[in-house]
C-alpha cells in the first residue's frame, strides 16, 4: 500500500475532522499531494491539493473551512476540515504524484468515510 488514509468518521454538523494520509517511504520525489472525495451518486471531485513548495488549491465548497498541509520528509498530507456540513459527507481519498528516473507516477490511497450527520 503506497498511501494510507486515516481520520474519517461520524461528526455532527458544525464539527471538525482532521484527515491524515501517510505515504510509503519508498515513494520519492513527490510533487503534488491532495485530497479528493466522492459522495454517493456523484463523481469524484477535488477537495484540496498542495505542491511540494506549499502552494495550495481548494474547491470553492470547502474554501475558508479547510486547511491542507504536508510534511515532505514524511510523505504525509493532512486535511483539517472545520464547520462541517452534511454535504461534506463522502469517501475521502488521498493522492500523490511525481516523477522519477523511471517516469511519472500517481498513487491513490484507500478511501476514508466522512459522515456529517446529527
Amino acid at each position: 500500500v503506497q498511501l494510507q488514509a486515516f481520520g474519517g468518521g461520524l461528526v455532527q454538523p458544525g464539527g471538525y475532522l482532521r484527515l491524515s494520509c501517510v505515504g510509503s517511504r519508498n515513494i520519492f520525489s513527490i510533487n503534488d499531494m491532495g485530497w479528493y472525495r466522492q459522495a454517493p451518486g456523484k463523481q469524484r471531485e477535488l477537495v484540496a491539493t498542495i505542491t511540494r513548495g506549499g502552494i495550495t488549491k481548494y474547491a470553492d465548497s470547502v474554501k475558508g473551512r479547510s486547511t491542507i498541509s504536508r510534511i515532505n520528509a514524511k510523505n504525509t498530507v493532512y486535511l483539517q476540515m472545520n464547520s462541517l456540513k452534511p454535504e461534506d459527507t463522502a469517501v475521502y481519498s488521498c493522492n500523490c504524484n511525481g516523477t522519477t528516473g523511471w517516469g511519472p507516477y500517481e498513487y491513490w490511497g484507500q478511501g476514508t468515510q466522512v459522515t456529517v450527520s446529527s
